[in-house]
C-alpha cells in the first residue's frame, strides 16, 4: 500500500491510496475529507485506511494519473549529507561526527515520471539516490528509542545536485527549481519490518550507478530524528532525507553528469521505484 498525491482532470492536487496492480482509491471515494495528504497525516486518522479499503472498489488507475511529490506541500525537508562512509571518502571529506544537515524547498521537487529540469547555468548536474522518512507525529527532543513512534512512512528521493553551485553554498546547489524528485508514494512504516535493512539502487539509463544497504548509514534514522528534534519541533509531513551512498557522478573518472534525455531511477526494496527523465 502506498499513499500518493496526483493532479485531477481539473489540475487540482488530490491524494489517494495505491494497492496491487496499480489500483487507486481516491480519498474522496473513501470518504476521507482532508484536502491534502499532509493534512491527512496530521489528522492521525490514516490508520483506518486498511479498513476502509475492504468496503469499496478502486475508482482510479495509477497509469492514468499525473503524480505529484506525495508531500508537495511539506513544511520542512531536512537532508543529510555524507551519511555513508564510502560516499564521504569518495567526496574527499572526513567522516562526520554529527549529522550534516541542509534544507530543500518544495518547489525543487517533482513527482514520479515527471521531468526533472537540468539547470541551464551549469553542466555539473549530479544524481543522488536516497531513502526519505516522513514524520507522522509532532515531537521535540525525541529520544532514539521513541523515534519510530513519530514516523509515518518512507519513500524514495532523487537529490539532484548542481555541484559547481554547491561549492558556493550547499543551499544553492541543492535548491534549483525541479532539480529533484520524490515518490512514487509513501509506504507506511507498518509495511517495512526493518528500515535499516533495505537495499537502495540508483540507475542511470538502466545502468546501476549506486547500490548500498541502509544498515551502512553512519547515523541511523533514529539518531537523525533525535538530532533534529533537539533543534526544532518535527511536525507531521516533514521529511528527512537520509543521505546518498557512493557512486555519484562527480567522483567518477571522467565525471558522469546528468544531461538532457537521461533517465534516472531510485529504487528501495519495499518502497517501489522513482523514475524521471532529465529535460
Amino acid at each position: 500500500m502506498q499513499f500518493i498525491s496526483y493532479l485531477s482532470q481539473q489540475k487540482k492536487p488530490c491524494w489517494g491510496i495505491v494497492i496491487e496492480q496499480g489500483h487507486v482509491f481516491s480519498s474522496e471515494h473513501l470518504g476521507l475529507k482532508q484536502p491534502t495528504l499532509k493534512t491527512a497525516i496530521a489528522s492521525g486518522k490514516l490508520s483506518e485506511a486498511r479498513r476502509l479499503l475492504t468496503d469499496k472498489q478502486p475508482d482510479l488507475s495509477l497509469a492514468d494519473l499525473t503524480l505529484l511529490p506525495p508531500l508537495w506541500d511539506f513544511g520542512a525537508m531536512y537532508c543529510t549529507g555524507l551519511n555513508y562512509v564510502d560516499h564521504a571518502q569518495e567526496s574527499g571529506k572526513s567522516i562526520p561526527t554529527v549529522p550534516r544537515i541542509f534544507i530543500r524547498l518544495p518547489e525543487t521537487l517533482v513527482g514520479h515520471s515527471q521531468d526533472i529540469i537540468a539547470p541551464t547555468v551549469s553542466t555539473h548536474f549530479d544524481y543522488e539516490g536516497e531513502l526519505a522518512v516522513v514524520i507522522g507525529k509532532a515531537g521535540r527532543d525525541i529520544s532514539e528509542d521513541k523515534a519510530g513512534e513519530h514516523i509515518f512512512g518512507y519513500t524514495c528521493f532523487m537529490d539532484g545536485s548542481i555541484r559547481d553551485w554547491q561549492k558556493v553554498t550547499t543551499t544553492l546547489g541543492k535548491n534549483f527549481e525541479k532539480s529533484g524528485a520524490l515518490g512514487p508514494g509513501i509506504v507506511p512504516k507498518e509495511d517495512i519490518p526493518d528500515v535499516q535493512e533495505l537495499t537502495l539502487v540508483t540507475r542511470l539509463n538502466g545502468e546501476m550507478v549506486q547500490q548500498a544497504n541502509t544498515r551502512d548509514m553512519i547515523f541511523t534514522i533514529g539518531q537523525l530524528i533525535h538530532f533534529l528534534s533537539r533543534m526544532i519541533t518535527l511536525r507531521p509531513g516533514d521529511i528527512i532525507a537520509t543521505g546518498t551512498p557512493d557512486g555519484v557522478g562527480q567522483s567518477r573518472t571522467p565525471p558522469l553528469w546528468l544531461k538532457r534525455g537521461d533517465e534516472v531511477s531510485v529504487e528501495v526494496n519495499g518502497l517501489g521505484k522513482l523514475k524521471n527523465r532529465i529535460r
